[in-house]
């Protein structure tokens, strides 16, 4: 494995946090229906997941970065409604499912 596979992602620039920084309580309840919505009850690559959400919401959130949805996706594992195999904070090694 190379060095940049060991590797964390994120974290969010200075910029990106100003844009997620204006996000609204329903915006962000918009946001993780649709991870829920494109998680299954079979395992998915975080990746994947955080792509299909990024892809829906880019012209509704333009900047919003993936490494926000991958963060989402943690608080979502950590509230009950997702469960996890992996490292969540390397979206391409982790994987979520449904509960």
């Amino acid at each position: 494995m190379d060095d940049i596979q060991l590797e964390n992602d994120g974290p969010m620039s200075e910029a990106q946090l100003v844009i997620v920084g204006r996000l609204t309580a329903s915006e962000l309840e918009k946001i993780d229906k649709a991870i829920l919505e494109n998680s299954s009850h079979q395992w998915r690559k975080v990746a994947r997941v955080v792509g299909q959400t990024l892809l829906e919401f880019q012209s509704e959130f333009p900047g919003v970065p993936d490494i926000f949805y991958s963060e989402r996706i943690e608080l979502l594992v950590n509230s009950g409604a997702l469960q996890s195999q992996g490292n969540l904070k390397k979206m391409r090694y982790s994987e979520i499912k449904l509960p």
